[in-house]
């Protein structure tokens, strides 16, 4: 199974506001430069995070993205969820009737039973790893926390 960028650039982008920026407002060009990630690809995914409602945005000068929760609240699946759309090892596990993806052997295979045991598994770990976690991770391997120089102030 392979995640698209989206998801793995959209986790690394939610991480960096948490990280960096907390409750403050964080801006693409700074995500950017930290995670290396084309800016404007960047707004792409910022579009499915903010539809997902997990961020906000604020225009103006002192504006940007920010969290729409707490980073304790936001979960590697629901990041992984609003980039996707889906998360499934295999489609002919999706639980939805009239599944498109429905093999010939539905039901009558044997394997369906392991792949749809490693949704489940990879569905429950996911949800068992937020943003805080990441967070606290980022700390224990010593990434130094940027300082947002537009809230600097100089006497």
């Amino acid at each position: 199974m392979k995640f698209s960028t989206k998801s793995r650039y959209g986790l690394r982008a939610l991480f960096d506001m948490a990280y960096h920026s907390g409750t403050l407002p964080a801006q693409i060009k700074d995500i950017s430069r930290r995670q290396n990630i084309s800016p404007r690809y960047l707004e792409q995914i910022f579009q499915d995070l903010k539809k997902a409602g997990l961020i906000k945005s604020r225009r103006g000068p002192q504006g940007g993205y920010f969290l729409a929760k707490k980073p304790e609240q936001i979960t590697v699946r629901d990041i992984i969820l609003a980039a996707e759309g889906e998360l499934y090892v295999v489609a002919c596990t999706k639980e939805s009737k009239g599944c498109k993806d429905r093999c010939e052997f539905d039901n009558k295979c044997v394997t369906q039973n392991i792949w749809r045991e490693a949704n489940n598994r990879l569905n429950e770990y996911f949800n068992s790893v937020t943003l805080k976690d990441l967070c606290n991770n980022g700390k224990e391997l010593g990434l130094e926390k940027e300082l947002d120089h537009r809230f600097m102030y100089f006497i």
